[in-house]
């Protein structure tokens, strides 16, 4: 067993980009391979095969592998529910809630739940990638650190330093992140992989000469900007792409705790699509579609949508013959309240909902966490689907005797009497062509075009983007040093 980890000089360096890439990369000649993340924060997540939950972007690192994803990769997961405090994850169970100095303290106790996984994940597959979360040179995070290189030093692993010369300063980043950490850490750091390169590599060899000479360390590679690149973001949200004349035009909230709001990348690929994401103080522009998102703290999140004048734009949005449709904390908003006694998702209290559909939301203990296969209740053709359930509440009201869909003979959802507004509790389904099509078409999009029928298969998506970055490894990294690094030995041949 060899575990090598990939951290960054900074947030977004590209940390989960290149472990997915050495991942697909390892995984096409056969290397049997998993991804890891000590821990992560984010409020992107996703149903694992053993009936637990953990962030998003390793779930697609375990994608990359061939693998279904497993709790065991990503040990401790935090969803931010305020600026202070956040749900604690262990090994894909809800731990409980803690503000930062608590969990700062608790992070000692946490690191048995972190090793206790990793070896698990190391006795089932020869090679772990591991990824790091933010900068090894957090000065102020250092003590009790379990995402960095305190896991590092306690797996006594390799560590590939990566940095995004996109944003300017990379030698200042390299260079002074070396100078933040400690002499061991110093010395497992085994080399530095430059991120996002536009230009001439001519240009740069002389300040890639230059950081090997002054820190004794090899680059192993300038992997270049991907244009187009649209994968399953762990944090941010991301933009649309290309739409074509006739395209719909759908706008969504950034609420500001939204979740998996990978949801909707699917739409973003599509030719018949304009999708934009409306932020806080920004005009909300008229549409053909409102999507209403996940929330991790749905009672903030509705409370935020009033002081943003979001009801009364949907409710001008529905008299002109517009469309609503909410996943998951967007679809317990669409009813007339939400509760949550027991402060769940923060505060304890009551919140009034949006009024669009006859239902009220509860927030109980026992998140429902379970993959999901069935069809849609649109309309006369039978649109199938699979995704997953990931949510606190139990929704009753008399809404729910209209469903949006029937999954293994029980309901799900809501379609209103007027046909305008719908909502699931289902994450992943515009993922599927078929019911992607479908609730587009509901929502406006002309039937019998080739923009109605145009719908992405977004999985066979994310293989062909994998692809593109292991390609990127095989051309632009030094893959015989990664491999002899990872005792692999030199590549026998080149993947096709």
């Amino acid at each position: 067993m060899t575990t090598l980890m990939i951290q960054g000089t900074t947030s977004d360096a590209g940390k989960t980009t290149v472990v997915a890439a050495l991942c697909r990369w390892l995984a096409r000649q056969g290397v049997s391979v998993a991804p890891f993340k000590p821990q992560n924060m984010a409020l992107n997540s996703a149903v694992t095969v053993d009936g637990g939950e953990i962030g998003r972007s390793t779930a697609l690192q375990a994608l990359a592998c061939g693998l279904e994803p497993h709790s065991d990769m990503n040990p401790v997961l935090l969803k931010p529910q305020s600026d202070r405090g956040a749900q604690v994850i262990l090994r894909g169970k809800v731990h409980g809630n803690m503000d930062a100095l608590d969990y700062h303290a608790y992070k000692a106790e946490a690191m048995g739940s972190v090793m206790a996984a990793w070896r698990d994940l190391s006795a089932r597959y020869d090679v772990i990638i591991a990824e790091g979360a933010g900068s090894p040179a957090e000065i102020n995070l250092r003590t009790n650190d379990i995402a960095n290189m305190g896991f590092a030093e306690a797996a006594d692993c390799p560590v590939l330093l990566v940095g995004d010369i996109d944003k300017g300063g990379v030698f200042a980043q390299l260079v002074g992140t070396l100078e933040l950490i400690s002499d061991s850490e110093r010395a497992r750091t085994r080399g530095f992989i430059i991120n996002r390169f536009r230009g001439d590599i001519a240009l740069l060899e002389p300040g890639l000469e230059w950081l090997a000479e002054r820190t004794g360390k090899p680059v192993t590679g300038v992997l270049p900007y991907l244009h187009g690149l649209v994968i399953d973001a762990e944090d941010s949200v991301g933009t649309s792409g290309d739409s074509e004349a006739g395209a719909l035009n759908v706008i969504v909230p950034v609420l500001p705790r939204i979740s998996n709001h990978n949801d909707f990348d699917p739409l973003r690929l599509h030719p018949g699509v304009n999708l934009q994401f409306i932020g806080p103080g920004q005009p909300i522009p008229p549409a053909d579609l409102i999507l209403l998102p996940g929330s991790k703290s749905t009672r903030h999140d509705l409370q935020w949508l009033k002081a943003q004048g979001w009801p009364e734009a949907i409710r001008k949005h529905l008299r002109y013959g517009g469309k609503v449709f909410a996943t998951c904390g967007g679809f317990q908003m669409l009813g007339t309240a939400v509760d949550d006694p027991d402060g769940l998702e923060g505060e304890a209290g009551r919140t009034e909902g949006l009024g669009l559909l006859d239902m009220t939301t509860r927030m109980v203990a026992g998140k429902q966490l379970k993959t999901v296969a069935g069809r849609l209740a649109l309309g006369a053709e039978e649109a199938r689907f699979t995704g997953y359930e990931m949510h606190n509440g139990v929704t009753t009201g008399p809404a729910l005797a209209c469903p949006f869909a029937l999954m293994d003979g029980q309901p799900d959802g809501a379609i209103s009497e007027d046909g305008q507004v719908a909502g699931t509790y289902v994450h992943g389904i515009f993922d599927q062509p078929d019911a992607c099509r479908a609730i587009l078409q509901w929502a406006g999009l002309e039937a019998g075009t080739a923009l109605a029928s145009a719908a992405v298969n977004y999985q066979q998506h994310r293989h062909q983007q994998l692809d593109r970055l292991a390609d990127l490894v095989e051309e632009h990294l030094d893959t015989d040093w990664l491999r002899d690094l990872l005792g692999l030995g030199k590549q026998d041949t080149q993947h096709p």
